[in-house]
């Protein structure tokens, strides 16, 4: 297992120009990256939002490689978004996992048959292209930059530690700065889409 902040700062450094949606990363994120009007941090929608959001937009630009860093309770949410993007192919979308085994956002309550799931193995099955497993930093380390030169649609597992949050949602740290309304008028600027 490893950290997700050491995770995407590695990550960062291959970005390139990649539109993030940095999902159950987001509050990392917000302080790693180099290109705030390429990410889209959503904050918390409802689980399983993050991959099909991200599965959208990637559909919508083709142009645009879009990286999301899903988590498997979020994935178990929606796990028809797997069969539907590997039916069809985008190749310019990187679905990045953090598997911590809990729903730690609400208090670290287990997945269910979180010792046992291979959500790699799921993605294969299901027809990711590439499919990658990580449970140290050092493989992902060697790796991303391969990772990220591989058409999509790719999907990549990684066992991260858990982050458990018990404070009520009103008192936790707010890392978003920008409401979801102005995080989508900063990305269709950068893109240059007219509003």
């Amino acid at each position: 297992m490893f950290e997700t902040v050491e995770m995407l700062k590695m990550f960062q450094r291959y970005r390139g120009d990649a539109i993030v949606v940095p999902g159950r990363g987001g509050r990392h994120w917000t302080e790693i990256s180099t290109r705030p009007n390429r990410d889209v941090p959503l904050g918390d929608p409802a689980m399983g939002g993050h991959a099909s959001f991200a599965f959208g937009l990637a559909m919508a630009r083709p142009d645009q490689k879009v990286v999301v860093f899903d988590s498997e309770g979020d994935l178990l949410m929606g796990l028809g978004v797997l069969a539907t993007v590997a039916e069809l192919q985008p190749k310019n979308f990187y679905h990045f996992l953090l598997d911590n085994g809990c729903y730690a956002t609400t208090g670290g309550q287990p997945v269910p048959n979180a010792k046992n799931i291979s959500y790699d193995a799921v993605a294969r099955g299901a027809g990711y292209s590439h499919v990658f497993a990580y449970d140290n930093l050092e493989g992902f380390a060697i790796d991303i930059e391969r990772i990220l030169a591989q058409p999509g649609p790719v999907f990549v597992a990684m066992k991260v530690v858990p982050e458990i949050q018990n404070d009520p949602i009103g008192r936790r740290k707010r890392w978003q700065t920008r409401s979801r309304e102005q995080v989508l008028k900063d990305l269709q600027r950068e893109l240059g889409v007219k509003i």
